[in-house]
């Protein structure tokens, strides 16, 4: 294990540091942090201890359920898996809405040491194809999940993680080793003005780069975009620079998804995000060359469907989180024109069980 934690300390060293200038300099995510002695990063789960880091929050999960895949949500790999999902406390980032604020805002760790080999055998004991990274920011417990991936990988699990990618590029490098799928969240199309006043992050230039270099990597990426109805969150050149990037950068067959925002945490005045808005973002973003745009959090629209981009037969339905019909034969073709669609339906020779159970 990459962890070093010890009855008698409760601590494991981190990595992804270095001392300069007397502080010691966390840069596993995009903050930076430069940590005097006795301090905490902003994440609050990483502190200097003699003049060393250490991650706190190791081993101390705060839940760990079994979720559909599309709940992360990813739609395209693997569809009707079910992963264990795993998450400790803290988080790089301080969204105003978080819908898991008891467990991300926490500033505090008090959660007994679970081994991660016990996440894993729980896991393969609860009929799950993999392991799921999520719930809080998982770049802030990576030294965790990079023992945990590691150890997933041996029994023949996959690894998603539901991150905000405001990751340094140099850590990402070891994180993507056992890393097989990632679905980034974008919030307010990645607008500046948004970051700085609603989640206290400078901008979103570090997870453009993230995703650049998850792609470089052959990491598996779907993208979501919370959509939050407020001046900072609706810009249209936001909207438009997003879209593009993921079309330019990532590729046309790239599924975004569009979330609807629900009031939360801090942000308990402002209204759910209106259909209408998703419905029309989803057809502009096609119209720029998309070929997989849904909606999320609005169960039961046509959006959540997936169409084959060269007829546009439906070839996937959706209720939610559950598929409830789906026509792709194991290569991933239309059953009407032969086109073949960005899905990963074999992970290591596995099938993805939508094929087991349609018998596609």
């Amino acid at each position: 294990m990459g962890g070093r934690w010890t009855v008698e300390t409760g601590l494991v060293e981190a990595r992804f540091w270095r001392r300069e200038d007397g502080r010691v300099h966390c840069y596993l995510c995009a903050r930076h942090c430069r940590i005097p002695e006795g301090g905490i990063g902003f994440c609050g789960v990483r502190k200097v201890v003699d003049g060393r880091l250490y991650a706190l929050n190791y081993g101390r999960i705060v839940t760990l359920n079994v979720d559909p895949i599309e709940k992360k949500p990813l739609s395209h790999f693997m569809p009707g898996a079910l992963v264990a999902s795993i998450a400790t406390a803290g988080c790089n980032y301080a969204c105003q809405y978080c819908q898991n604020w008891d467990i991300s805002q926490r500033r505090r760790v008090e959660e007994p040491y679970t081994p991660p080999e016990y996440v894993v055998e729980e896991a393969v004991r609860r009929g799950a194809s993999g392991i799921s990274y999520t719930y809080n920011e998982p770049t802030i417990f990576a030294e965790y999940a990079m023992d945990v991936m590691a150890l997933a990988h041996s029994r023949g699990l996959f690894n998603t993680w539901v991150t905000n990618g405001y990751m340094t590029v140099e850590a990402l490098g070891e994180i993507s080793r056992d890393l097989d799928a990632a679905t980034v969240d974008f919030k307010g199309h990645g607008d500046r003005a948004f970051y700085r006043k609603y989640i206290w992050v400078k901008d979103a230039e570090d997870i453009f780069e993230s995703l650049r270099e998850m792609k470089r990597r052959g990491i598996f990426i779907e993208v979501t975009d919370l959509v939050v109805p407020v001046k900072e969150g609706l810009r249209e050149e936001s909207f438009e620079r997003l879209v593009k990037f993921v079309y330019d950068e990532l590729g046309p067959d790239t599924p975004l998804h569009f979330l609807r925002f629900h009031p939360d945490y801090r942000m308990m005045d402002v209204p759910h995000t209106p259909v209408g808005l998703l419905e029309k973002y989803v057809e502009k973003a096609r119209s720029m060359g998309l070929h997989h745009v849904y909606i999320g959090n609005v169960w039961g629209h046509p959006y959540e469907d997936t169409y084959c981009p060269g007829c546009g037969y439906k070839v996937v339905d959706r209720y939610g989180f559950y598929i409830t019909r789906f026509e792709l034969d194991r290569h991933g073709r239309c059953p009407k024109c032969g086109y073949k669609l960005n899905f990963i339906l074999r992970w290591r020779g596995v099938e993805a069980p939508v094929l087991i159970d349609t018998g596609s």
